[in-house]
């Protein structure tokens, strides 16, 4: 299958809800080449809202809008929404519970060329510790389409966060989802890889090369990263006996510390977590960092094969 940018998928698919409910807005920041909604302001101009380079008042636009009865997507780089605007998101969409959905789109290192200040890895673990904000993940284009259609008719506040390129389809058109439940991606019974996002495609290369060791990986795919599914980590710990985690995302208060608080409280095995260390970033490509910071289906294995004992 080709691959398809989930900020595309998106905007392509919150365009087609909205010409069936008038009561969808869209609001951006200065953002619409990057969010790709630019059809959607042309052909919906009574239903969208340009707020330009000020992601503070986007957020409280868009909660007033929703306290009108509207059903708002506010969307921009992620860095910028979840950061500059971060106790709007917490006073006026999550303590309020107003129905807004805050889109980052270009997550991660996704802009990595520009540099630090445009780095989102901080924004899974904002976002989770707000209470009632759900929060997603998606790992490709058909996910990103689903999670979608489902926000279009979720009354409450939620974080939907992507990145920016094109990326491999991890799901055929006919696959279903369940938010809340984590997606089994692959089977297995030695170890298990639990991603989210981008990371999902890496863990599956890596489950690949784990098989030509003779190791059994499941990866599990968590892109309802709020609400969480516990069960299936627990499950993982008893069936697999070990967990290693990948995100695109600080190793600060992301997906691996959810799961590493899950696998000590109810069913304690050994857990690695992968992702960007509490440290200086570096500049660079998206596929350069994600090379540099181990991220990669050759390191991902590598790191499997030590947590089981077995590598160098």
């Amino acid at each position: 299958m080709a691959k398809v940018s989930c900020r595309k998928a998106f905007s392509s698919e919150l365009l087609a809800q909205a010409r069936q409910n008038p009561q969808i807005w869209a609001m951006a920041t200065d953002s619409r080449g990057s969010v790709t909604i630019g059809d959607f302001f042309k052909e919906l101009p009574n239903q969208s809202l340009e707020l330009g380079i000020a992601e503070q008042n986007a957020v409280a636009v868009a909660a007033g809008a929703a306290l009108m009865g509207k059903n708002v997507f506010v969307a921009g780089p992620s860095c910028f929404l979840t950061a500059r605007a971060y106790e709007q998101i917490k006073v006026d969409v999550a303590y309020n519970h107003t129905n807004v959905k805050i889109v980052g789109v270009s997550a991660g290192v996704s802009y990595g060329p520009l540099g630090c200040t445009h780095t989102s890895l901080h924004d899974i673990a904002g976002m989770r510790a707000l209470p009632g904000l759900s929060v997603f993940v998606p790992a490709d284009a058909v996910q990103t389409r689903f999670l979608t259609r489902w926000l279009t008719g979720y009354e409450g506040p939620a974080f939907l966060r992507m990145g920016r390129g094109d990326v491999e389809s991890v799901y055929g058109e006919e696959e279903t989802f369940q938010v809340g439940r984590a997606k089994l991606a692959r089977q297995g019974s030695d170890v298990t890889l639990a991603a989210c996002g981008e990371c999902v495609w890496q863990a599956l290369q890596a489950a690949e090369l784990l098989a030509q060791r003779g190791v059994s990986a499941r990866v599990l795919d968590f892109f309802s990263i709020k609400p969480f599914d516990e069960e299936a980590v627990i499950r993982a710990a008893e069936e697999t006996g070990a967990i290693l985690t990948v995100e695109e995302h600080s190793v600060c208060g992301g997906l691996g510390e959810q799961v590493a608080r899950t696998v000590v409280e109810n069913r304690p095995v050994p857990v690695k977590i992968l992702g960007f260390p509490d440290s200086e970033c570096r500049v660079g490509a998206s596929a350069d960092l994600f090379r540099a910071y181990g991220l990669t289906g050759e390191a991902i294995a590598d790191q499997a094969l030590r947590l089981l004992g077995k590598g160098r």
